[in-house]
């Protein structure tokens, strides 16, 4: 099933990397945590590798975590905190990180194609690419917070290159939903195109053409310009780790499947 999850094509050194779950809006479930970490990995050791293309299959991006995943976590709430908190050894992000920050940390640009909805988990997978482009249609939101949450995968290590703090944080706290010209202002998007995925296809050619040695220390620099703290990764661990599964967390989750207002403790 991880191997359905994740589509990679390669031609002329750039390498389309496509999410495949297309009938639930490419939602992250556990297989899709795995294969899209997994296909990080794989370009990693891929040679000859200039840029990489990520998209979503069908009418979106990537709409989040699948919700059936937050009623999955409940019934082994401490294997779950255990895995939040235990990145694999050697590691600065834990399993759920990873399908974010991996892009961050290949050596060459990534481009992100935005499209449909880009939401809570999808927000921060297009987070980790280098590059951002939105159709001006797409719809964009940090909604970690209806669900109870804190957004966890990997933020608190890319956002800061993009936006200000008091942005982000109301962002963060009001989960609103915003279009591509807003997310651009914001910084969350660097362009807006009637098609991205071929104005991102277009970009990773023109990437593709230039010195791979150049390209490659064009992304170090700037990476390590606007760093993001791994330390923060373990921040992110230990604060979703204590709220996930408390009462009011539930709360959250039930309101938002039963369509209600939330009543917290």
């Amino acid at each position: 099933m991880t191997e359905d999850r994740v589509i990679i094509r390669i031609e002329d050194g750039i390498a389309e990397v496509t999410l495949n779950r297309p009938e639930k809006l490419n939602a992250f479930d556990a297989p899709m945590f795995e294969a899209v970490a997994a296909a990080g990995a794989r370009l990693m050791e891929e040679p000859g590798l200039r840029a990489v293309v990520l998209t979503g299959a069908g009418r979106a991006f990537c709409a989040g975590i699948d919700t059936a995943m937050l009623m999955e976590f409940a019934a082994d709430l401490d294997t779950l905190r255990q895995e939040i908190v235990t990145p694999p050894r050697g590691q600065a992000a834990n399993r759920f990180q990873q399908p974010c920050t991996v892009w961050a940390d290949l050596p060459v640009p990534v481009i992100a194609a935005l499209h449909g909805v880009t939401f809570g988990a999808g927000m921060q997978l297009a987070l980790g690419a280098d590059l951002r482009i939105a159709a001006k249609d797409t719809q964009l939101s940090i909604m970690e917070t209806r669900w109870g949450l804190i957004p966890d995968m990997g933020l608190t290590k890319l956002l800061p290159g993009v936006m200000r703090a008091d942005q982000a944080l109301d962002m963060i706290l009001s989960a609103r939903v915003i279009e591509g010209p807003e997310a651009q202002e914001l910084g969350l998007v660097t362009r807006v195109a009637e098609d991205p995925l071929a104005a991102a296809r277009d970009t990773a050619r023109a990437i593709a053409a230039r010195s791979p040695e150049a390209v490659r220390g064009a992304k170090e620099l700037v990476r390590a310009a606007w760093p993001g703290d791994d330390q923060h990764l373990a921040l992110e661990a230990r604060l979703q780790a204590a709220i996930i599964g408390s009462a009011n967390q539930m709360e959250a989750v039930m309101a938002g499947m039963q369509k209600r207002a939330p009543k917290f403790s």
